[in-house]
């Protein structure tokens, strides 16, 4: 029979968590904003999933022509109305918003380790010839202007998705290893990371268990408002013809596609801009949300 003892042991550290996980939700629904943009970007990555199910033309994602139906104005059989080949445009919006939250996932799962462990290793080897090639070549990368750097790679390569994901990535990670390096730069010399170079610990034990948890603030608020401008980044790169390439229907060159035939056909463009702004700016307020919550923490 288990002691009362044993159980409250056992016990004791998942009550701790709910407490923590529920002082955590309090301090980030305090800021309205964000938990407005947490419920919005909850949608888009619902309709991203299940987009492709409830499109009412699904068909008009693919290689489609029906000039019978072209250039109609948004009706109840049309929501968002069709384009100049009689596309459906709500139908390619929802299979858009799948690519458009995919390259901003992958990219920064690519681009967020290899910033991260470039940064912590070169901050804690500071002086160093590690930290030295290292924050060289992350310098090399800043100095060019990200978005230069990326229409550059994008330009040279088969323009899809999978180029336009490489060339956000080459310019992304930089910037995770310069935050990441200027944190574990300071931390370095903190107490708990002398404390463990006395007891023997390795490089790796004190990079990664010691001071790395100790930078995931910011890093995780960083990701959130990164997700935003990578798609955006994306968005640019496919308005510019380096993106997804028709009949696959992406965001950007819906609405360079319907930037041709402004102002009378309007609704080509709109709406495929306000998809992007929709999932844009939730993700902008979900990281100030995210920002305040580590902030109070801090403080407390």
């Amino acid at each position: 029979m288990t002691s009362p003892s044993l159980m409250a042991h056992k016990t004791g550290p998942t009550v701790q968590r709910r407490d923590v996980l529920r002082r955590a939700w309090y301090n980030f629904s305090r800021n309205r904003l964000s938990v407005v943009g947490l419920v919005i970007v909850l949608l888009v990555v619902l309709l991203a999933v299940i987009g492709p199910y409830i499109a009412p033309y699904p068909g008009h994602a693919k290689a489609f022509v029906d000039f019978r139906n072209s250039n109609q104005r948004p009706s109840v059989r049309h929501w968002f109305g069709t384009d100049y080949i009689g596309r459906d445009i709500l139908s390619r919006i929802l299979f858009a918003l799948r690519s458009a939250l995919l390259m901003g996932v992958l990219v920064l799962a690519i681009a967020v380790p290899v910033g991260v462990v470039s940064g912590v290793v070169a901050g804690y080897l500071r002086g160093s010839l590690a930290e030295m090639v290292i924050m060289r070549v992350t310098d090399i990368f800043l100095a060019i202007p990200a978005m230069v750097l990326a229409l550059a790679i994008a330009s040279v390569l088969a323009p899809n998705l999978r180029n336009a994901m490489l060339a956000v990535t080459v310019m992304w990670w930089p910037w995770y290893t310069r935050l990441v390096y200027g944190l574990a730069s300071s931390l370095r010399n903190e107490y708990f990371v002398r404390a463990a170079e006395l007891t023997g610990a390795s490089a790796g034990h004190i990079m990664f268990r010691e001071i790395l948890p100790n930078c995931l603030a910011p890093i995780m608020t960083k990701i959130t408002l990164d997700m935003a401008w990578v798609i955006m980044i994306g968005a640019s790169l496919s308005f510019v013809g380096l993106g997804e390439q028709p009949p696959i229907p992406s965001l950007g060159n819906m609405v360079s596609d319907g930037a041709k035939y402004m102002p009378d056909q309007w609704w080509m463009t709109v709406f495929p801009a306000i998809a992007i702004m929709l999932i844009v700016l939730p993700f902008n307020l979900l990281g100030d949300g995210i920002r305040d919550l580590f902030a109070m923490g801090e403080e407390r």
